[in-house]
């Protein structure tokens, strides 16, 4: 689009990030004495609720070859709005080395998307709702935090918040009891992300010109014209320390975009105006 072709992946990870927030939470079954006897991983998978909750009641005996089992989890994306609140500078860049010692990758700052994600908990019996329900809910106060490498080209980790804002309750049990019992806790969260445009590859800049103009017709003198000129260049010592002595720095052409330069100012000024194109 508008002459890129990219892809960062960024809302494919921003899923798999979701996803291992709950891939390890553990239900205990107990004996009458109170001893744990079992101890069941909660399955997660991508898809929404109605896909699960058809394949129960297709087989609510679950005598076929393929079937579900519960207790399991499984989540989904609602929706996906800007978020304004959280826009930054939009003529700010992020930069990193480029492809060769010689050039820098850089990108225009992200776009702030809050992406909603339901995740579902499905369970025959309550006991193993609330135990898997007071696995998740002390860690969202209301935001858990993780720390994301988004675009590989740039090499930034982003700070991204998982915001729960709800959680609701459903029992399917419809006093049948041929059919199988559902019970479904919905847990409603915010992942504030961050939606990226293209890389490009560019040279680095490795001097600047400046020419100063100073006009001013006074009785005692009239000058008009760049009467001082301003040279600023990397400046690294031979050792790789940086320097602002450009006379004591090694060549430009051996300074790379990851070096730890310094800059250098050479100015020259001329009041009659004379001879200003020489350096």
């Amino acid at each position: 689009m508008f002459g890129h072709s990219y892809y960062h992946s960024a809302i494919r990870k921003y899923i798999i990030m979701f996803g291992n927030m709950f891939n390890d939470i553990d239900i205990q079954r107990y004996n009458k004495a109170g001893e744990s006897v079992q101890t069941i991983r909660l399955p997660i998978a991508y898809g929404p609720k109605e896909k699960f909750l058809a394949r129960l009641r297709e087989d609510p005996s679950l005598n076929k070859s393929v079937s579900i089992q519960l207790p399991r989890l499984s989540f989904e994306v609602t929706e996906m709005t800007y978020a304004p609140d959280r826009a930054l500078n939009k003529m700010q860049r992020n930069t990193s080395m480029g492809i060769g010692a010689n050039t820098n990758r850089s990108q225009f700052t992200p776009v702030p998307y809050d992406i909603n994600i339901s995740l579902y908990g499905m369970f025959d019996n309550n006991e193993d709702a609330v135990q898997a329900v007071e696995q998740i809910l002390p860690f969202f106060r209301p935001e858990w935090t993780n720390s994301v490498k988004l675009v590989p080209e740039i090499g930034d980790y982003y700070d991204i918040a998982t915001v729960m804002t709800g959680m609701s309750i459903e029992d399917t049990y419809e006093a049948d009891f041929q059919s199988r019992r559902a019970i479904i806790y919905t847990y409603n969260f915010t992942v504030k992300g961050y939606i990226f445009g293209p890389v490009s590859n560019k040279g680095i800049i490795k001097r600047t010109v400046l020419d100063l103009t100073a006009s001013s017709n006074t009785s005692f003198v009239k000058t008009e014209g760049p009467q001082s000129k301003i040279h600023i260049t990397p400046g690294l010592f031979a050792n790789g320390s940086p320097t602002s002595n450009s006379s004591a720095s090694v060549a430009a052409s051996g300074i790379t975009s990851n070096s730890d330069y310094g800059y250098a100012f050479d100015k020259w000024d001329y009041f009659d105006g004379k001879n200003r194109h020489n350096h």
